[in-house]
């Protein structure tokens, strides 16, 4: 396999900026001096705890415990290994990547499956966008399908690349063929239908999509990991999914549906204040929205919203307006998603407007503009006034009975938000909508709690997950611990150290321990590579995220050296005075079997006594 330079690692961290790189995936603000923070996108928090440093190239969250530099940072959100993250960064930042000399570079059998499947999207994307374009009756019949039935500007085509598939699938299988995507990408894209067992061919490449308008889904990122196709005219009547309206691509190893929303990729950089996402359910509305100049608009990928997008939305932005068809099926879709939404901590809006009997987002836009958006946004109801009006519409003529009921709906939808504080508001406005004293709703919802966990404590205990922790409690404190991070900061501690502190004096049974060996066995030979270059150096996950959590944050320390003889005394300690006691027992049990006799015991004793008082002077070499 081929093997990246260390140089060339190097040279990717010293060109490519962190921040630009965690933008991508988490909305930074400035958090003092150089360094910003946002939320974490390794766990869900509401309060910003994640933090990123520029200046040294490390991010760390102070809530989970995660940290490291650009490359572990696109490993563990695109779920890489090194050498496609240094791939993907070398691609995305124009940073040519070297291999060592005899390794070769990467071919697309040994490119990972992952990038390869991302670079076999975007060129179907280009594929299907020209067949769009093109001055042929499939082209004329699209471009007329979309500007004058669904009467979308052509320009917008460009923008999102909008693509067409005719009767027999575009001639997509013999591009990709003739372009070397291997057997296995074309098998796990998902745009084929292909028999096991059969190599692939023009032929026996089968498109899943035939006949259809193709909209490019794209992640967060901006990349394409899939498609919508819509249905046309021109939709072969022996398509599988011939009367579906809509068909997305199947899951592969780069799209999960409910991990994703529909233009996120632009929308997140649109979003702030006075400006919340806007929620729409499907890819033509989401579009329609940009259309009229409404930039953050998302949707789903045809599929009820989940947790996952919903903790995406979050890193970006708090607030989400939302705008379903006001049918009775777009309501209950917005009851199944208003928990969801106050459990991730979203502000939620339901968009409306008064007196219409069925609110059709794509409609209101292309007859109003964007005046359309600014008039539901004067009728919009909050998450619970929209909860309360779905559940009891005329709660004025409901019985007691009925109120009750409603009221036991809406606790199952407050329950679900964390705060006590925004529960307890939630409970005092709910009270209003349904006509209830605000006190007794209170109590009700206080005797629905109690009901919810006495019933959660009949159930079975799970195991619960494991805790993500950065660095062990039990060896944060340790001397390894301290000594590691003093050779991060202070290069000219490693050498002296490396003299003074014998190998058998270091616990190696954890992280810090098993790199302080290593780092003073480098500093020991004069091939330290310094603080910037340890990749090399760093054989885990575990290691790096130790090292990046080091460094991160600078030590206060007027004395280095002074620090270090303590942490090198503690070492000494823990190493030589079990022995002495020992030693110490022995000697005042003469009756008891031991191996030495009690003058060599004795000189033992005084070897180590003198070793413990010898004073600890460590001085950085010149």
């Amino acid at each position: 396999m081929p093997v990246i330079k260390p140089t060339c690692v190097r040279d990717l961290k010293l060109r490519v900026n962190l921040a630009e790189v965690v933008s991508r995936v988490v909305t930074l603000r400035k958090a003092g001096g150089s360094r910003l923070k946002g939320l974490c996108p390794f766990h869900n928090e509401k309060t910003p705890s994640f933090h990123v440093d520029p200046d040294k190239g490390f991010y760390k969250c102070f809530g989970c415990g995660k940290a490291g530099d650009l490359i572990s940072f696109v490993r563990e959100t695109e779920q890489l290994d090194f050498a496609e993250a240094v791939e993907a960064l070398g691609k995305r930042f124009g940073v040519v990547i070297e291999y060592e000399e005899g390794s070769g570079g990467p071919t697309h059998a040994e490119r990972s499956l992952r990038q390869e499947i991302f670079d076999l999207h975007e060129q179907a994307a280009e594929h299907f966008h020209q067949a769009f374009k093109a001055p042929d009756a499939t082209g004329g019949f699209f471009r007329q399908y979309w500007q004058e039935q669904r009467r979308f500007p052509a320009e917008l085509a460009d923008e999102f690349k909008i693509g067409a598939a005719d009767e027999q699938g575009s001639g997509l299988g013999a591009l990709l063929l003739r372009k070397k995507f291997s057997e296995e990408a074309l098998r796990r894209c998902g745009l084929f239908f292909l028999h096991e067992g059969t190599a692939p061919s023009p032929h026996s490449l089968r498109p899943r999509f035939r006949g259809r308008l193709m909209i490019p889904i794209r992640d967060h990122q901006g990349r394409v990991v899939a498609f919508t196709a819509r249905q046309t005219e021109r939709t072969p009547a022996d398509d599988p999914a011939r009367e579906a309206k809509y068909v997305n691509s199947p899951e592969t190893p780069i799209f999960t549906k409910g991990n994703l929303l529909f233009n996120l990729d632009r929308a997140r950089t649109a979003v702030g204040d006075g400006r919340p996402f806007v929620l729409v359910e499907g890819q033509l509305d989401a579009l329609r929205c940009w259309s009229v100049g409404l930039k953050t608009a998302v949707a789903p990928q045809g599929t009820a919203i989940t947790e996952s997008q919903l903790v995406l939305l979050r890193r970006y932005h708090a607030q989400v307006e939302c705008f379903f068809d006001s049918d009775s099926a777009g309501q209950k879709a917005a009851l199944r998603f208003l928990p969801m939404a106050l459990k991730a901590g979203l502000e939620v809006r339901f968009l409306t407007l008064e007196g219409a009997e069925k609110l059709d987002p794509d409609l209101l836009f292309l007859e109003r503009g964007l005046a359309g958006y600014d008039e539901v946004r004067r009728h919009a109801r909050t998450a619970i006034g929209f909860a309360c009006h779905a559940i009891l519409p005329e709660p004025s003529s409901a019985s007691p009975e009925s109120k009750s009921r409603a009221a036991q709906e809406i606790f199952a939808i407050v329950a679900a938000a964390e705060s006590e504080v925004a529960r307890a508001g939630f409970i005092s406005e709910a009270a209003g909508h349904l006509h209830l004293y605000p006190a007794a709703a209170q109590r009700d919802f206080s005797a629905y709690l109690a009901r919810l966990g006495r019933q959660a404590a009949a159930r079975p205990a799970a195991t619960p997950a494991p805790a993500v922790v950065a660095v062990p409690a039990n060896t944060a404190q340790t001397p390894e611990h301290h000594l590691l991070m003093l050779c991060l900061h202070f290069d000219e501690i490693g050498k002296p150290l490396s003299h003074h502190l014998p190998h058998d004096w270091i616990d190696v049974s954890h992280p810090a321990g098993v790199l302080l060996n290593r780092f003073l066995a480098e500093f020991e030979h004069d091939a330290w590579p310094g603080r910037d270059h340890l990749d090399v150096l760093l054989e885990t996950p575990e290691e790096r995220t130790l090292v990046a959590t080091l460094l991160f944050e600078a030590p206060e320390i007027d004395d280095p050296m002074k620090v270090a003889q303590e942490g090198l005394k503690q070492l000494r300690q823990r190493a030589l005075e079990p022995r002495l006691r020992q030693i110490e027992l022995a000697l005042a049990n003469p009756r008891a079997d031991i191996e030495s006799d009690p003058i060599s015991l004795l000189k033992e004793r005084s070897e180590l006594h003198r070793q413990l008082r010898q004073p600890l002077v460590l001085a950085a070499t010149v």
